[in-house]
């Protein structure tokens, strides 16, 4: 059947009913429909781009327009469905975990099972029941979550989802933020929903605490400087005038959304894939620093963590052991990883040994028992050598 054809015989208002239907019978939190004019969000996507805000994200930029030109990435496109699924588990614990800095901190949407594999499953089962709606033994259809050159928060705004906020984080009034999104690309025509509208006003509190300010005006992210991005995307080096600013964090930061009061609203997720492993919270940096690869990947498996690989692991952990309260174990600890893993990590880990040395003069700790403590490990002498 042609498209065209296809999209004469379709009830389009029973049709988008049904889609939120069981949007909702799949464990959506919410479920709307935008058409695929993006045109109004291409200029400042490209701007971004320009000042290179992107980093080493390079995907971003190798698309081009398809991001925001959705019928380049799906011919044929015709509408978006966009959805919701909340993330924020039982007993998060922010607070506790951020103010003890021997604690690990992971970002909350990190905890539990990959979102993308959970939410691709969901809409690949929604596209199967739009076909079966409408009798076909093939749609064009194509799920997509976070992995695909798609502008999903420009797409959920219109879709009346939420509206981006200053932090350029999609935000719910009756939700707040602490959820995922996902789309899901048709070749028929939907009733579309009416565009979220800004409700952030003249509240600049995910700017003024954000760790190493990389929120650089409103709705505007410098990634190079963000926390998730020097964690989760950055292979190499994390530069040095972000590594205090850091603290605990060593995969993601949530301090933009813990601040912002329309969070005061967010329902605690429902989903069991969700939930924290508990080999990841609550966890102690020393606790992380003793596993080996296979350790690391075996607790990983199904993590979004696992894809920032060992090494960078290894690497934020050195960072945050740094930033940690100076201890004799911790030094110990810090040094006996070195040359174990690689170079990369080799240099986290000095620069994580001179803070602790520094916050050890700071305390009236006898500096030459730090040192001589330090190349005794380092070359396997008795510690009272």
């Amino acid at each position: 059947m042609s498209k065209s054809k296809l999209n004469t015989q379709i009830d389009t208002s029973a049709l988008s009913k049904k889609i939120k239907q069981w949007g909702s019978e799949l464990g959506f939190q919410q479920v709307g429909i935008s058409d695929i004019d993006l045109s109004e969000y291409e200029p400042k996507m490209l701007d971004w781009l320009k000042k290179g805000f992107h980093g080493e994200m390079s995907y971003m930029a190798s698309h081009g327009t398809k991001r925001s030109r959705p019928a380049e990435l799906l011919p044929g496109t015709i509408s978006l469905v966009s959805v919701r699924l909340d993330y924020l588990p039982p007993d998060a614990a922010f607070a506790a975990t951020l103010e003890q800095p021997t604690q690990a901190f992971i970002s909350r949407y990190a905890l539990g099972r990959d979102y993308h594999k959970v939410i691709r499953n969901k809409l690949k089962k929604m596209g199967q029941m739009i076909e079966k709606e409408l009798n076909l033994d093939h749609l064009a259809f194509r799920p997509f979550v976070d992995s695909a050159p798609v502008l999903e928060r420009p797409i959920a705004e219109k879709a009346g989802l939420g509206w981006i906020g200053k932090h350029t984080l999609t935000i719910n009034k009756e939700a707040g933020s602490w959820f995922f999104l996902g789309e899901l690309f048709l070749p028929i025509a939907l009733e579309t929903d009416t565009p979220a509208e800004n409700e952030c006003g003249t509240c600049v509190a995910c700017i003024t605490t954000c760790p190493t300010q990389a929120i650089v005006e409103p709705y505007v992210v410098d990634g190079r400087k963000c926390i998730s991005y020097l964690t989760i995307e950055l292979k190499d080096s994390i530069p040095e005038q972000y590594r205090k600013a850091m603290g605990n964090r060593i995969y993601g930061c949530d301090d933009c959304q813990l601040i912002c009061p329309w969070n005061r609203y967010a329902e605690l997720s429902t989903e069991p894939d969700f939930l924290p492993r508990s080999q990841l919270h609550p966890v102690s940096l020393l606790e992380l620093w003793q596993w080996q690869e296979p350790h690391f990947l075996k607790v990983t498996e199904g993590s979004p963590i696992r894809r920032i690989g060992f090494e960078c692991w290894m690497r934020n952990i050195a960072v945050a052991l740094g930033n940690a309260p100076f201890s004799l174990e911790v030094v110990e600890q810090l040094t006996n990883k070195l040359t174990l893993i690689s170079d990369m990590v080799d240099e986290h880990i000095h620069w994580a040994l001179e803070q602790q040395k520094q916050k050890a003069n700071n305390e009236g700790v006898d500096s030459r028992k730090l040192k001589r403590l330090i190349k005794a490990i380092k070359v396997g002498l008795p510690r009272d050598a």
